[in-house]
């Protein structure tokens, strides 16, 4: 089926980004809220410890999941939120390289954060989320 995401893309702001700066969805359309995803395993372990790629895979694959049970998929996200638990960009970047691949073409607006900490023990990154799919 295909998204009903409008991603926009602005001439008037930097083609830096490797996302668009907005997007919108049509009204009628059920929106999907979803919790942090942590890189947390099955039995609730901590992932990839001390690795900020390897727990962003997880929290991925963890996101997908949660989409999957909405019936959603990546290409149905209007907006992220990745949440890094870092003061180093290269930290950041590093987390961001993960999450940006595995959404492909499908660059949703997204926000890249820096924090001082994060819920469970060691752990690095959590992807927030909203999705999108016809109503």
């Amino acid at each position: 089926m295909p998204t009903v995401v409008e991603l926009i893309r602005s001439g008037n702001l930097s083609d830096v980004a490797e996302y668009a700066y907005a997007a919108t969805v049509p009204a009628g359309t059920r929106l999907i809220f979803l919790a942090g995803s942590c890189p947390l395993d099955v039995d609730g372990n901590t992932v990839a410890v001390g690795d900020y790629a390897g727990q962003a895979a997880q929290a991925v694959t963890n996101l997908g999941l949660a989409l999957a049970e909405a019936g959603a998929s990546l290409t149905d996200v209007v907006s992220t939120r990745v949440l890094v638990a870092s003061s180093r960009q290269a930290d950041l970047v590093s987390a961001w390289e993960v999450v940006r691949d595995a959404f492909g073409d499908h660059e949703v607006p997204s926000t890249l954060m820096g924090v001082t900490v994060l819920g469970y023990d060691d752990q690095l990154v959590e992807i927030e989320a909203v999705s999108a799919v016809a109503g």
